[in-house]
């Protein structure tokens, strides 16, 4: 089991910048692949990035060249690093725990509670 728990939203202007932090407990968190996704009001939850255990990563096309992924196993903590934030970004943004490396949100086992983030125009 691990638990998860994400930090680091809130508002922003558009073109601003946000960091969130998923942090987890009960195993270490380099034994999982790591994603962030998010959801808007009315809307699926939709895959954002993703890091491996070898810190591979990718990104969805509307995340490419403004957010980051990366992790600190040290600290057991993963972070999405977002830039150039425009009004779409707002949504809950989660964090997830998965053995498999994918983009669906099935493929991943534990969850945490969100975090919302809204951008302002």
């Amino acid at each position: 089991q691990v638990q998860l728990v994400e930090s680091g939203g809130g508002l922003v202007q558009a073109g601003g910048s946000l960091r969130l932090s998923c942090v987890a407990s009960g195993r270490i968190l380099s034994s999982y692949v790591m994603g962030w996704f998010r959801q808007a009001p009315g809307k699926e939850r939709e895959f954002v990035s993703r890091i491996t255990r070898d810190g591979l990563t990718s990104s969805a096309d509307s995340a490419k060249g403004r957010f980051t992924i990366s992790r600190d196993n040290a600290k057991n903590t993963v972070y999405l690093q977002m830039n150039s934030l425009e009004p779409e970004d707002t949504a809950v943004y989660y964090c997830a725990a998965g053995m498999i490396s994918g983009t669906e949100p099935s493929w991943y086992a534990y969850w945490g509670q969100g975090t919302q983030v809204t951008v302002a125009s």
